[in-house]
């Protein structure tokens, strides 16, 4: 109660708003993303999800495809919501759509809008230059295969070392 108070105070003297709003909490969330690629043609795909629950600090420390949480069904799903939103505001290239998965629940944190640090593990399970993909589709051409031509095969892990100073 007194953490809520302290919000909308905090909102009311900063912000002249002292609206608040809650989320639902999700006990063990794991974070993972959804590789999309899209042409200007309004073709999309997705290529699979990485698994990046694996973070100090907020920096992510292992990728791994595919996730080890993430039962088909609920791969379809995430993949398929991830390319209704890309076209929904008519997304062209390649771009990562993050969530939290609780259980077989999935739910948004935002899309980065380019290829990420980690888009090697994709390309290995998926045999997809990702790369020469988003250039493609930059200079205009089509994506030139659907959902059904991709697939998944085999197991992929990135890790990172981060330097620190941990005083």
């Amino acid at each position: 109660d007194d953490a809520f108070a302290g919000a909308v105070r905090e909102g009311e003297r900063f912000f002249a708003d002292g609206a608040v709003y809650l989320e639902r909490y999700l006990p063990e969330p794991r974070h993972v993303e959804i590789q999309i690629l899209a042409d200007s043609q309004g073709s999309c795909v997705w290529l699979g999800e990485r698994d990046c629950s694996v973070q100090r600090r907020h920096q992510k420390l292992v990728e791994e495809t595919p996730s080890p949480v993430v039962s088909d069904d609920l791969r379809r799903r995430m993949g398929e919501a991830s390319v209704r939103a890309a076209q929904a505001v008519g997304y062209t290239s390649a771009g990562t759509l993050e969530y939290l998965v609780a259980g077989e629940e999935f739910f948004f944190l935002e899309m980065n809008t380019r290829l990420q640090v980690e888009h090697p593990i994709t390309e290995m399970i998926t045999g997809v230059d990702l790369v020469r993909e988003q250039l493609r589709v930059a200079s205009g051409e089509e994506l030139g295969y659907g959902q059904d031509a991709l697939s998944i095969n085999g197991h992929s892990i990135e890790v990172r070392i981060n330097a620190e100073n941990p005083f």
